[in-house]
């Protein structure tokens, strides 16, 4: 038998739905905090004058920033909903395999049709 530590190949194993629930959040979480300053700076103009308000707008018909736009709602509607079941879990609801699973389905699903619904609402 040899002692040598195993090769693991990050990309054939197969993540359950609740880990990439949960990874997924933590990414989230960061891409959040990393726009921070962007997202500020945003409130920031918006609320300095109307002119700026109006250079705002303009900015916002750009179809990246509203792709950007759309990315960091999808974070934040993930983050928030996952951040949730993350509490239910903690008080030890749902921890069982089959309801971790649905609260992690739920928690994508409801995510992404969020995201979705605010997209149309975007374009």
């Amino acid at each position: 038998m040899s002692t040598r530590p195993k090769y693991l190949n990050l990309v054939q194993i197969r993540m359950p739905l609740p880990a990439l629930v949960s990874i997924l959040h933590r990414i989230s979480g960061a891409a959040l905090f990393l726009a921070l300053p962007l997202m500020l700076y945003w409130l920031q103009r918006s609320l300095a004058s109307q002119e700026a308000f109006d250079a705002l707008k303009g900015t916002f018909s750009n179809g990246f920033v509203k792709l950007v736009v759309l990315g960091l709602l999808w974070g934040y509607f993930h983050h928030l909903l996952a951040g949730i079941r993350h509490l239910f879990l903690d008080l030890d609801f749902g921890t069982d395999l089959a309801p971790a699973r649905m609260s992690s389905a739920l928690v994508l699903g409801v995510s992404i049709a969020l995201t979705v619904m605010a997209g149309v609402m975007l374009w």
